[in-house]
């Protein structure tokens, strides 16, 4: 009887497939025709009821719970709020110019007012407000800039912020929603910070804000070198933000506010020192909300208790089958109390004579926040697909989009289990 009651409330799907034949560059991830899906629009999975909750309950809906009773069976209010904020970060993949040939290579190939209608995401109402930059801080021998220039540019385009500012958006949403989307790896130099898989310790502007005892909080070299590192002509990504949040709160707060971020792959940790940074930063900050798809690790266990007492809210999107969300590093016991230097680490899945020098080095993490595990395997359209597709963005859409429960995990795997229930109910009359 629960998987009929679950499944008379399913959604209808938007159907589109993937081809198992098709092999994605990474450089052309959107411009595949064969790969774009249909969003869901709000009409067509909320009822006027159910939109009324989402402006009574947002705060719960943006995890100030941690979503418990949210995601399994995954609330569709809170799928559909998933779905938009994928499409964001699919706007930010479909605005970066990844052609190396471009005189525009590695920025945005659309104006900033523009970004998300040109985006053909559908109408969102949020209004784009800042372009975001990133910069590698890696130090290259002088003959790379002999070289192709698309090998070694060190500044990129990585995504926006955008603001709602349509009325009966901020109505239904019950609050004004602020956006950063960030795109996942494009450039070569990207490639190579996210090889740089030693921790290193958060920088002093962040642990003074934080306190003292943020000491031993660490995170991934590459990532925190591309937040951080800036140039003469592109100040860092996190000035940027900082900047821009704090226009923001000086515009809109006196209002209802949240900040949501959003990002895909290399996108989602950098999302992660988003949402850190703005809540060591700002003491006013409202309520900040991560929402990312087939994140790496990020940082270490006293990283991860400091995000929680920032009460930065983390919902990862997780594919079982994906492998980055399994890098970089090996990964500690999921234990919620913080570590001190006495404290020996329970490393997962390693004889006890490898232990001792992986605990010595640099490369244990810690996964964060709240995990809403999916998997390829569990769908029929998704199967029979190769390493690659399970990454993609537009997989975690269509996972999403179907997932039902970890009893019944996709739609289709329900509609046959309800089909199943009623051939044998027919049979005992």
């Amino acid at each position: 009887m629960r998987v009929a009651a679950i499944a008379v409330t399913i959604p209808k799907l938007t159907h589109y497939t993937i081809p198992s034949s098709t092999i994605i560059n990474p450089l052309k991830l959107n411009e595949n025709s064969e790969f774009s899906w249909t969003p869901l629009k709000h009409d067509s999975v909320l009822t006027h009821s159910n939109s009324g909750k989402l402006a009574k309950h947002w705060m719960e809906y943006q995890g100030i719970n941690n979503w418990e009773g949210l995601l399994d069976p995954l609330d569709d209010i809170l799928r559909n709020e998933i779905l938009k904020y994928g499409r964001f970060v699919e706007a930010a993949y479909q605005s970066f110019d990844f052609d190396p040939s471009s005189p525009t290579y590695a920025t945005s190939k659309f104006h900033k007012n523009s970004i998300l209608t040109r985006s053909c995401i559908g109408e969102t109402g949020y209004k784009p407000i800042k372009h975001l930059r990133a910069t590698c801080g890696i130090q290259l021998p002088g003959w790379v800039d002999r070289g192709p220039s698309w090998v070694s540019t060190r500044s990129s385009w990585i995504g926006y912020v955008a603001v709602c500012q349509d009325k009966e958006e901020i109505a239904r949403l019950g609050r004004r929603d602020v956006v950063i989307a960030f795109r996942g790896t494009a450039t070569c130099l990207e490639w190579l910070e996210n090889l740089r898989a030693t921790l290193t310790c958060l920088p002093d502007d962040v642990v003074n804000v934080v306190g003292p005892e943020n000491g031993g909080a660490m995170v991934e070299s590459g990532f925190l070198s591309l937040y951080t590192s800036g140039s003469d002509t592109c100040p860092s990504l996190q000035h940027m933000v900082r900047e821009e949040i704090g226009r923001v709160l000086q515009t809109y707060g006196d209002e209802p506010l949240s900040f949501t971020i959003t990002g895909h792959s290399l996108g989602a940790a950098l999302a992660t020192l988003a949402a850190y940074d703005i809540n060591s930063t700002f003491s006013d900050a409202p309520m900040v909300t991560v929402i990312s798809f087939g994140g790496p690790r990020v940082g270490n266990q006293n990283f991860r208790c400091q995000l929680e007492k920032s009460g930065t809210k983390i919902l990862r999107i997780v594919n079982s089958d994906d492998l980055i969300t399994k890098v970089p590093g090996f990964v500690i016991d999921n234990d919620d109390t913080e570590m001190t230097n006495n404290q020996a680490l329970n490393v997962v899945g390693l004889p006890r004579w490898v232990r001792k020098r992986v605990e010595d080095a640099p490369l244990v993490y810690a996964d964060v926040g709240q995990e809403l595990r999916l998997s390829s395997k569990e769908c029929p359209y998704l199967c029979k697909e190769g390493v690659v597709s399970c990454h993609e963005l537009s997989t975690y859409l269509h996972l999403v989009n179907g997932f039902v429960s970890s009893n019944c995990p996709f739609r289709a795997t329900a509609m046959r289990v309800l089909y199943k229930h009623h051939r044998q109910k027919l049979g005992s009359y």
